[in-house]
């Protein structure tokens, strides 16, 4: 299972990162388009030398409903039986061959899935968990978000098939979604990303946006990315329906 779920982690790594970069090189054209204005002209030159970048984008795009094809499927029941309500299953990480581990919304659990994806091992958060990413072989950490007044990344380790609840630390603004990367979490609370340490020291924002965003942990670097179209419209020379590599990382604001 691990092997497949790598062998697809590498072609949407290769697929993102030919988006990221004609995502850029069309973005920079549109800027250059804008300041042209009405003169045909230097349109028309402008074009004919980004012709090529927009077909490769084209090309790239192709029909996204042929991207991938689904091979399978199967239903399983995680449901325990302290559970109270509907699971509601916002996110998952596959630790080995045989464990994988999935945080339960509407239960505040997180729990331990073997290889027939049994829940084995089973924990309560303080409020609602929604997302979830690996830190090594054995440990995790989770984003638990009520909304309101709790806001923290608790950590989870995986000791002889039971989960051991961690360490934990606050956080100012709410957390939504959660990647790690050489030793740093990148943490986003819908429209902002932050950056810390694995001792929750930092805070830096390193990206903000109008819309909601997600964050991923394929490939060799977090990407963040949009499911919406632009709500301000084609004004703002963005289209939010893609993904953007987090490759340079500035702080914007602590």
């Amino acid at each position: 299972m691990k092997d497949a779920v790598l062998s697809i982690k590498g072609s949407i790594t290769s697929f993102i990162h030919k988006c990221a970069i004609l995502q850029n090189e069309l973005t920079q054209f549109y800027s250059t388009i804008q300041k042209i204005g009405d003169n045909k002209e230097l349109y028309l030159i402008a074009t004919i030398k980004c012709e090529n970048k927009i077909q490769q984008a084209l090309t790239v795009l192709g029909k996204a409903d042929h991207v991938f094809t689904v091979q399978g499927m199967s239903v399983h029941n995680v449901k325990i039986q302290r559970d109270l309500h509907t699971c509601h299953i916002t996110g998952c990480c596959v630790l080995s061959e045989e464990q994988v581990l999935i945080v339960d919304n509407s239960n505040n659990k997180v729990k331990l899935l073997n290889e027939q994806y049994q829940v084995v091992s089973h924990c309560c958060v303080t409020a609602k968990p929604l997302d979830v990413c690996q830190i090594t072989p054995s440990e995790v950490a989770v984003t638990v978000d009520d909304g309101s007044t709790t806001h923290e990344i608790q950590f989870i380790t995986v000791i002889n098939s039971q989960l051991v609840i961690g360490r934990k630390f606050q956080l100012k603004h709410e957390c939504t979604g959660i990647a790690h990367h050489d030793g740093d979490l990148f943490v986003t609370s819908g429209r902002e990303l932050y950056k810390y340490s694995l001792s929750g020291k930092g805070g830096c924002m390193l990206y903000h946006d109008h819309v909601q965003f997600y964050i991923s942990n394929f490939g060799k670097a977090p990407y963040i990315y949009t499911l919406f179209q632009d709500s301000l419209g084609p004004s703002t020379g963005k289209n939010h329906r893609g993904f953007i590599l987090i490759s340079l990382e500035i702080c914007i604001t602590k």
